[in-house]
């Protein structure tokens, strides 16, 4: 496997994508990650993500020294190229002319990295420091019209850096040169997959288990129904799903639950019906942080009453993925928390039980892979994201019953179009949003003032980036006529079209 280490790059997860794109398996760990502990995972090779800051700032992140001593290759990207070439005693000055956007370097040897590529490439650019002197055994393997070393390596130590982001689909070829550092440089083989992590993943789980029991939070949606056809496949009854219907759920999912899981072989269901319980606590919040938090409290609260009514349950399972762990804690690197995911940031300290998060660092779309080799069906793994606080972060302001209703309504035409225009499968979600506006409308020659409903619907891969789509005229003009007639409080109906960043999917 390889190791990433994060110095804040916004695109250190398209890196990790674009690795397992290639069959390979990777972590991404802090800047600061222990040489210890990489020497222990053992990997084939290191790369030293792009970050924000200035090597020469005061305070700038620089990795354990003692990486560079392990023998491993090491493929510096951007500030990690700068990062290695200050270690070893090179320069790194800031330009007299920053690179922003689409490049074209031009390659003075096609070996290593740049095997089997063109002379001149089209490349990324995202800098405002460049390397001007290279340490000794470094040399030059690609310049641009502003930086003479574009790429560098020392050869004899298998230490590479390129200027450029090789990651991001604005390099053409950045998945030929990251293939090249893998295969040719590091060795790696790829033998990597969805079945080979299910297979690697259910030892560990029983290795961790054991002989005790799980309770795993099943709300029936993709992530946690694939955790929990993974774990029935490694622990087996060993294994208790709870679903919790705390009132903030989409329309008809209690009995879509019932209809999927209620009747699996072997699988303990419990439902457990903590409406009155939710609501209460989130009556007159209106910060999304405090719903997100008390949502998790309350989550824990609920499945630790539920252990008591069984033996041995010391694992608590969750269907975590690895985009909630990014917004919701700067556990890989010195970036920003974006927001607290309830059941990543949002839990107690205390919390009796042990976690369990089998798919903790997985993507949406290999979670779905996984669902297949699982032999869950199409329709269930096809199912656009919910977020775990459900509809209480999709009503703005204080959440109500009824303004529950009203958006659960709202949400369920916006499903009904989307899919009767045979675009639910090619949208990453499509969502309706309460918002605490009220604005004037005339309905039936009558002055109205009355609630809005924002409709959101993006494209994404993997919901690290996502784009606004563009929906046609008729659907969205569907749409809003059904919510504004058939929503009762409803007077008005806008669309999102911002995409994220700046945004995120979710409105809180």
């Amino acid at each position: 496997m390889i190791v990433i280490l994060d110095f804040g790059s916004q695109y250190t997860q398209l890196i990790a994508r674009r690795v397992r794109e290639a069959n390979v398996f990777c972590e991404i760990h802090p800047f600061n990650y222990p040489v210890d502990k990489i020497r222990a995972s053992n990997p084939r090779g290191l790369i030293l993500s792009g970050g924000p800051a200035s090597v020469f700032s005061k305070g700038a992140p620089h990795p354990d020294p003692g990486i560079f001593a392990l023998g491993l290759p090491v493929l510096g990207i951007c500030y990690g190229l700068q990062v290695m070439v200050t270690h070893f005693g090179g320069q790194v000055v800031r330009s007299a002319r920053r690179e922003y956007g689409p490049a074209r370097i031009d390659v003075a040897a096609g070996r290593d990295l740049f095997a089997g590529l063109s002379k001149t490439l089209n490349v990324w650019m995202s800098h405002g420091d460049a390397a001007q002197r290279l340490p000794e055994g470094f040399v030059s393997l690609a310049t641009t019209a502003n930086a003479p070393f574009a790429a560098c390596a020392d050869p004899a130590r298998r230490f590479y850096g390129v200027q450029f982001h090789p990651e991001v689909h604005h390099t053409p070829q950045g998945r030929e040169i990251l293939s090249n550092f893998l295969f040719r440089v590091c060795g790696e083989t790829p033998d990597w997959d969805m079945a080979s992590f299910a297979e690697s993943e259910k030892r560990k789980i029983r290795e961790t288990v054991g002989s005790e029991r799980v309770i795993l939070a099943l709300s029936g949606g993709v992530d946690s129904s694939v955790t929990a056809a993974l774990l029935r496949e490694a622990i087996g009854t060993q294994l208790i799903c709870i679903f919790v219907n705390n009132g903030l759920l989409r329309q008809g999912e209690e009995e879509r639950v019932r209809a999927v899981f209620g009747k699996t072989r072997g699988l303990t269901l419990e439902i457990v019906d903590a409406r009155r319980q939710f609501l209460s606590r989130l009556r007159n919040v209106t910060d999304p942080e405090r719903k997100r938090k008390i949502i998790g409290h309350e989550f824990i609260s609920v499945f630790e009453r539920s252990a008591r009514k069984y033996r041995g349950i010391r694992y608590l399972a969750q269907g975590t993925l690895y985009p909630d762990v990014i917004e919701s804690v700067s556990v890989k690197g010195p970036s920003a928390t974006i927001k607290t995911h309830h059941n990543v940031g949002g839990l107690p300290k205390r919390m009796k039980m042990r976690l369990l998060e089998p798919l903790r660092f997985l993507f949406k779309d290999e979670v779905r892979e996984l669902g297949r080799r699982l032999g869950l069906p199409a329709d269930l793994l096809l199912r656009q994201p919910f977020p775990g606080p459900g509809l209480a972060i999709r009503v703005l302001g204080a959440v109500t019953e009824e303004r529950l209703d009203c958006v659960r309504k709202a949400d369920h035409i916006v499903e009904q179009e989307i899919r009767a225009a045979g675009l639910y499968n090619s949208l990453w979600q499509a969502f309706a949003v309460l918002l605490p506006v009220n604005s004037v409308g005339v309905m039936g020659d009558e002055r109205t003032y009355e609630d809005t409903i924002a409709v959101r619907a993006v494209r994404s891969v993997d919901a690290m980036t996502a784009d606004w789509a563009r929906l046609p005229e008729d659907v969205l003009a569907k749409i809003s006529s059904r919510i504004v007639n058939e929503v009762r409080g409803v007077n008005r109906v806008v669309y999102d079209i911002t995409s994220k960043p700046p945004a995120t999917i979710e409105w809180e």
